[in-house]
């Protein structure tokens, strides 16, 4: 969906299927709503707008009384150097040094726990 609109577009979207009775799991993907190209030509993602986005989505769900079902996260344990930013402050310059995926940019093992710890208090505070 992207960092920028999930907290306009997600609302819509649960209270349409809400309001039809459907019974559905809520996935967050933060992943390709936030890959562009870097300065570089690198594909990347910005570990803040991952981070913003999987807040967006619980906070929606929050709001609205739903339940978050999940998130959809490309990682790899590896200390690559894929998606920019994090503990690690990865920064485009640093891109080529490690950039090692086939397909997508991937957070690495320090940006993936990095999430899984904010989503924890994330889960903790609902």
């Amino acid at each position: 969906m992207g960092a920028g609109v999930v907290r306009e577009a997600l609302p819509k979207l649960v209270d349409g299927v809400t309001k039809s009775g459907a019974k559905v799991l809520w996935v967050c993907d933060p992943m390709h709503g936030n890959t562009y190209e870097a300065p570089s030509g690198y594909k990347t993602r910005k570990f803040d707008d991952v981070l913003d986005e999987v807040r967006g989505f619980f906070e929606v769900h929050k709001k609205l009384g739903t339940h978050p079902g999940g998130i959809h996260i490309e990682l790899t344990g590896d200390d690559v150097t894929e998606c920019v930013g994090g503990g690690e402050q990865i920064s485009y310059d640093d891109l080529s040094s490690r950039y090692e995926t086939a397909c997508d940019p991937r957070l690495n093992h320090t940006q993936s726990l990095e999430l899984a710890f904010l989503v924890a208090e994330m889960l903790r505070d609902r």
